[in-house]
């Protein structure tokens, strides 16, 4: 049996939009891929089309990343499966009510999705890839990352979270062999909208990105190392500066005294 010098891409949320573009790219890369969605037959449907067009070794797995079994199935999978060098953390759900007008259930299995899952997936790839001496985490972020009061907030929140944990990847696992990258997409023409409870309708054109855009642009991020790739950003010297800003922030942030100025409010009041 001949061993894929690429190895095995796992993908979440692979049976439609963003994830069966990524499929489809990285199958033409040269990785093998297992899929994961909870639509078996959108599934079967993506990797007939991919098997077709690549000749790659496609395997399925239906599995709801919200069910605690389901999720543990495909942490098992990235602890055991040694062929598997590449995780896309894609799967997620979204929301566009305000506060006041969501579910607060609704908000909880939203965190389980976009939070809890992605972290499980992350703590069982992780160490598998540096136990194997190589491996890529990408994790799908949102330019509501950076940006959450646009939107419904516990989405921003969960997509914020998802940024800060891929950079203290970055930090705590340098020199392990372990690429990590956050794409934070801005407007996407997927089913998202729609699922999400809103429209494609209400945007205007010129902020809705093509998802096969949005993925070969992320994907030309990773080739070019970048940590975080914003797709929709024309000038990446923007991010720079505001990454730099953050840096400068960060010496700043424990003190073993107040700052000044809340020493003259208290003398004041």
């Amino acid at each position: 049996m001949t061993t894929n010098p690429k190895g095995t891409a796992l993908i979440t949320g692979a049976s439609s939009g963003i994830g069966a573009i990524y499929a489809d790219r990285l199958a033409h890369r040269g990785f093998d891929l297992i899929l994961v969605a909870r639509g078996q037959e959108s599934l079967n449907r993506v990797a007939r089309d991919i098997t077709q067009a690549t000749g790659r070794t496609i395997t399925t797995v239906r599995a709801d990343l919200g069910n605690k079994d389901d999720l543990r199935m495909i942490e098992t999978m990235l602890r055991s499966d040694p062929s598997i060098t590449m995780l896309v953390n894609n799967a997620g759900v979204g929301a566009v009510e305000p506060l006041l007008e969501s579910d607060v259930e609704d908000m909880e299995r939203m965190i389980a999705l976009n939070v809890t899952a992605l972290t499980r997936l992350v703590y069982a790839a992780a160490p598998s890839f540096v136990s194997r001496g190589r491996g890529t985490i990408i994790n799908l972020a949102s330019a509501l990352a950076i940006a959450p009061e646009l939107f419904n907030g516990v989405y921003g929140a969960t997509k914020a979270y998802v940024l800060a944990l891929t950079l203290s990847l970055h930090k705590e696992l340098a020199g392990k062999h372990l690429q990590v990258q956050a794409v934070l997409p801005g407007a996407v023409a997927t089913q998202f909208w729609e699922v999400a409870g809103g429209s494609l309708d209400h945007l205007p054109e010129h902020i809705v990105m093509r998802p096969d855009n949005t993925v070969d642009a992320a994907l030309a991020g990773l080739d070019m190392g970048e940590l975080v790739t914003l797709p929709s950003l024309p000038n990446a010297g923007d991010w720079e500066a505001y990454e730099a800003a953050r840096q400068t922030l960060i010496p700043q942030l424990s003190r073993s005294e107040p700052a000044s100025r809340y020493h003259t409010v208290a003398l004041a009041s």
